[in-house]
């Protein structure tokens, strides 16, 4: 799907990667699609999954208690900007 960013297309290759999804590609995801729900259908275990592979990979921790935890996870755009204003730098 058009419209990814670069930073979105890595984050949508690490959800497709990290989760084992085959019914769908990175390009797949757009930038606005819901990841829980009626969008990719992800769950809570989904997000702990990927909340660690973030944390490993970019060094930025999202935590279940945290009450921005449901707008961060809304969608591919708001996790990326999310990962992206928080990361370490390496």
């Amino acid at each position: 799907m058009s419209g990814q960013t670069a930073a979105e297309q890595k984050m949508a290759e690490m959800i497709v990667e990290v989760l084992n999804l085959e019914d769908i590609t990175a390009a797949e995801i757009g930038p606005e699609d819901d990841l829980f729900g009626d969008g990719l259908g992800l769950d809570s275990i989904d997000a702990l999954e990927l909340a660690l592979a973030i944390s490993k990979e970019h060094g930025v921790q999202v935590r279940a208690e945290d009450e921005n935890t449901r707008a961060i996870f809304a969608n591919l755009r708001s996790l990326t900007a999310y990962v992206e204003a928080n990361k370490s730098a390496t």
